[in-house]
């Protein structure tokens, strides 16, 4: 028979109908195959599918691991427009590895969507794109941008470890996206939104075009996105600073636009203080800097807020195009292809570069000292007119071609397949708003006022360098550091040709490649008395390639921008697997089926080694309605190339100092070896001491890759029930409880870690790399590389009730609830074996309980959807000060830690978002819909620890009410 089955077709359209089946967490159809026609007088066979976590053909889609499905009706019947953000609201979903409000974040992988199944981290979660891997940057991550949604049939989530199915990467769960095949007809969508404050205005537009013959199909499906970045200066909980407005000034820096005069040194070393008694000193509004008597002391409202220049939201755009198109060669042999081009651009922008005299003095020569004759001067400097903007370009180029049949051998049949995949990640970052310190080191170097020209230029009368903004031709323009923002004047920054001189763009460029070959096989044995035992098996080669060269000037050091080297690398990989599924009682007495499967895969990589993982499950289904399930699954994750061959790199860490006044290491027995005195107060940015902790450091730490680390090792357990009782028609319930611990993580050693093991559990090894500051106490340099370090585990439980209520005269009514409840999420920082676990649940992005209550009506040609997305309540440490006391909102003070130190908690209740969307189909084959997400504008509330942003506010939260409009066209 030939591909082209109504019969194929019409079980899977039956199959996406029944959403009891994502409560019950049984997956859909992924790859379609068909058995030969049956001749006259033959029983005709079922066609069978392949499902999400196991090879097997199977005609029941039902399996024995915990899937949920998104069907394309309930993708359309949401207000978001990118396949992240929908997986986002899933309530198995962790917190965005990088949220759009991490506005500091930095690197290759800023600029793409990534899913975190169970807070295990993104790299834990494998995508597949119609069951085959989405490509990856160097760090393992897979951006989810680059799949258009208008090209989506269905996305199928399998919360269970499947290394022994998939390979690495597979150990939180496996996220695969299935596209629209076999589609007749042309389709347009048209989506416009918008927050109430009108902005953050999102648009999509797209067409599907499909047509579908006796021996071929071809579809098509172009869209463009454009989401408009949100300003933190425009949401109340973002534009004070980063304790909210109850703690006026908190966070703001003294690093000011301002300008601030630190004093003179001399050439002999004398420091001579400046001019006002608090010794930062800033001009007074309208006069002269060059005056010393023109200063006073700098005021907390004369302070730096970054927050004000800072996107609170990244903007986006994207384009997209995605063709799918199958060739019956013969009535059992057919060609597919399927082939992805995205572009994705994502804009960036924070606040001007807080400049200092780390990176120069100002001349005691220069024009603008405002004592020359003490020497040179320091500094702080705000360069707020030049915020820091940064443009990621990604482009991806998605080629997956592949032939697959049936094969006959008596009476089984016998599906095949071979594979090639190819995926192109191309990124282009361009930077601008970074200071090339060779050229401010000679705009506050010698310089003059030239009468003849009328302004001041760069060097001495006797020896001008030329005027100009061209630094490679050796020209210069002069820099007034202490000439406030948005006060005109020689040497001010807001001058254009100064601007150019000083601030060149920066180009970073990265390539990555998977490159896969496969083939695999699938069918039946034999038969026993309970049915067909099962088999699949199959080979993989897969090479990963990749590279991301960094700016030179990162490289070489010589700008205000995090230094920086070329991460290169490459790798490849020899896989092999076999599965079989094994049907043990069928029809009997308390044992309507009872159903074996295990499954092992060995992994031989060129950088490592080798690994075997494996998997038993096991479904039970006692009577007709109940169901019973197990799993236990080996998982792995490989070392990424980034992990083995990354650079090194420079960030200025936020962090809380335990040898500070009111810490736990305060006076002990550490930190008086390292010479800090117990009254120690943790200084931060510009050197002033920290009013809030974790704090931001003013000296870069370095941090980088590990050849020598080892691939994670995982143990994952499931044990579920699905129960649909007979009496009640169209009421599902499932329970699932799930366990996972991952050992030998590959974790960036962080410094809050290093610091607690060295000052407080008294761990000297981890001393070792800690410099400090023999006067002021404060670290002043650190090194946090990557290794094998601790562990992870996480439990908890999974509930769905699905009820599809009997149409009435009132229409059709259905509800859909799930929850995930977290009873443990604890990580082991090291393999120490006196270090303890620490437990995360309740903390931000680790939350207790995530439930989402779904109601449906449909009446005609009319349709209303609701969805309620409930987290429940936080937590978060409280600092201390010398006193003793709180430096911010604490309300529950009697909490200790694991080591029965006071632990002060701020603790905040829960939050629920509320989404409403209605819709009616037109005469003229269209629909249209309107909608509001976050329908009650519901904010959540401050939270000093910044979770997953750089504000003081959950960066996984709605940030305000989106109106939107949807249109569709159909023809």
């Amino acid at each position: 028979m030939t591909f082209k089955t109504t019969r194929l077709r019409d079980a899977i359209s039956i199959a996406i109908a029944m959403t009891s089946v994502a409560a019950a967490g049984s997956a859909f159809a992924q790859n379609t195959t068909a058995t030969p026609a049956p001749q006259s007088g033959e029983a005709q066979q079922l066609d069978r599918i392949e499902v999400t976590g196991s090879r097997i053909p199977r005609a029941d889609v039902e399996t024995a691991q915990p899937i949920i499905t998104l069907s394309r009706d309930q993708i359309q019947a949401q207000g978001f427009t990118s396949v992240a953000d929908i997986l986002q609201n899933l309530t198995s979903a962790g917190s965005p590895a990088i949220s759009r409000a991490d506005a500091l974040a930095s690197g290759e992988n800023v600029g793409g969507y990534y899913i975190d199944l169970r807070n295990l981290g993104a790299a834990r979660t494998l995508v597949l794109v119609n069951g085959k891997r989405l490509g990856i940057t160097t760090s393992g991550l897979q951006d989810l941008s680059q799949i258009p949604v208008s090209a989506i049939q269905r996305i199928e989530v399998l919360k269970d470890g499947a290394s022994a199915i998939y390979g690495s990467d597979a150990i939180a769960g496996v996220v695969n996206v299935i596209t629209r095949r076999n589609f007749d007809g042309a389709e347009a969508n048209v989506y416009l939104g918008s927050f109430d404050q009108g902005d953050g205005f999102k648009q999509s537009y797209d067409v599907t075009l499909g047509a579908t013959g006796d021996r071929a199909s071809v579809t098509l499906s172009a869209e463009y996105t454009k989401e408009d970045p949100v300003f933190a200066k425009d949401r109340e909980f973002s534009k004070y600073g980063n304790s909210g407005k109850d703690f006026p000034f908190s966070g703001w820096s003294a690093i000011s636009q301002n300008g601030v005069w630190l004093g003179n040194v001399s050439p002999g070393g004398v420091f001579t203080a400046p001019s006002c008694a608090s010794g930062l000193c800033t001009v007074n509004a309208g006069q002269d800097p060059r005056n010393p008597a023109n200063y006073h002391s700098l005021t907390p409202a004369e302070r730096a807020n970054a927050n004000l220049e800072m996107m609170l939201q990244t903007g986006i755009e994207r384009r997209s195009v995605f063709v799918s198109s199958t060739l019956n060669i013969t009535d059992n042999v057919k060609a597919t292809a399927d082939i992805g081009y995205t572009n994705r651009s994502t804009q960036q922008q924070i606040a001007g570069y807080p400049f200092n005299y780390g990176f120069g003095l100002v001349s005691s020569q220069s024009y603008f000292n405002p004592r020359p004759a003490a020497g040179d001067a320091y500094f702080y400097r705000r360069l707020w007119e030049v915020p820091r903007r940064t443009r990621s370009e990604l482009d991806t180029l998605r080629v997956s071609l592949g032939l697959e049949g049936v094969l006959n051998f008596g009476d089984k049949t016998w599906d095949w397949d071979i594979g090639y995949l190819s995926n192109r990640n191309t990124v282009n970052k361009y930077a601008t708003g970074d200071a090339n310190t060779l050229a401010t080191a000679k705009a506050m170097g010698p310089s003059f006022f030239n009468a003849a020209t009328g302004r001041v230029e760069c060097g001495t009368a006797a020896n001008p360098s030329p005027y100009g903004s061209n630094f490679g031709s050796g020209q210069c323009i002069p820099f007034n550091p202490f000439l406030p923002y948005g006060q005109a004047g020689q040497g001010s920054l807001g001058n254009p040709e100064l601007q150019a001189y000083l601030f060149p763009e920066y180009h970073d460029a990265g390539l990555t490649t998977t490159t896969i070959y496969s083939a695999n096989m699938g069918g039946s044995l034999f038969t026993l008395p309970a049915g067909d035992v099962g088999v699949a098996f199959g080979v993989e080669h897969r090479e990963e390639d990749g590279r991301f060269v960094p700016d030179a000037f990162a490289q070489a050091g010589q700008s205000t921008g995090l230094p920086a080297t070329t991460t290169a690398g490459a790798y490849s990989l020899n896989e092999a697997y076999v599965e079989f599924e094994v049907p043990v009682l069928a029809d009997v007495a308390f044992a309507k089926e009872l159903t074996f499967n295990v499954a092992s895969r060995y992994s031989d990589y060129s950088n490592f080694g080798n690994t075997l993982n494996s998997k038993f499950s096991m479904r039970w289904r006692p009577m007709d309605g109940l169901l019973f399930r197990a799993t236990y699954a080996q998982g792995f994750r490989a070392p990424t190339i980034s992990d083995l061959y990354g650079g090194i790199g420079g960030s200025f860490e936020s962090y809380t100092d335990p040898c500070a006044a009111g810490q736990p290491g305060a006076g002990g027995t550490a930190c008086t070896a390292a010479g800090v005195p117990a009254t120690y107060v943790q200084l931060g940015q510009a050197n002033q001491p920290c009013t809030t902790t974790p704090c931001q450091t003013n000296f870069q730490f370095l941090s980088g890759s590990n050849p020598n680390l080892k691939p994670e090792t995982a143990t994952s357990k499931t044990a579920g029930v699905v129960w649909s009782p007979k009496w009640v028609q169209g009421l599902d319930f499932s329970l699932d409880w799930y366990n996972v611990k991952i050992e030998d993580t590959i974790v960036s050693d962080s410094v809050d870690a290093i610091l607690t093991d060295c000052y407080v559990n008294n761990i000297s090894s981890r001393c070792a790399g800690v410099v400090r500051n023999p006067t002021t106490h404060v670290i002043t340099d650190m090194f946090f590389g990557l290794t094998n370090l601790g562990a992870i585990r996480t439990e908890g439980y999974d509930f769905g009730v699905m009820y599809r209520v009997p149409e009435t005269s009132f229409g059709k009514f259905n509800v859909n609830w799930q929850s995930s409840y977290v009873s443990k999420y604890d990580t082991l920082a090291d393999n120490n074996p006196d270090t303890q676990w620490q437990g995360s649940v309740g903390y931000p992005g680790y939350f207790r309980l995530r439930s989402n209550l779904g109601l449906t009506w449909e009446k005609g040609d009319f349709a209303v959807s609701y969805m309620a997305r409930y987290y429940s309540g936080m937590k978060e440490a409280c600092s201390v000060n010398a006193a003793g006391l709180p430096t911010r909102w604490c309300n529950d003070f009697n909490h200790k830690d694991q080591f029965g130190n006071a632990d002060p908690l701020n603790r905040v209740g829960s939050n629920t978002f509320h989404d409403l969307q209605a819709s009616v189909k037109l005469p003229w084959n269209a629909t249209a819909a309107i909608g509001a997400n976050n329908i009650t504008n519901h904010l959540g509330p401050i939270m000093f620890t910044t979770p997953n942003s750089d504000f003081p506010y959950y960066g996984g939260f709605d940030i305000g009410r989106v109106w939107y409009l949807k249109y569709q066209q159909r023809f």
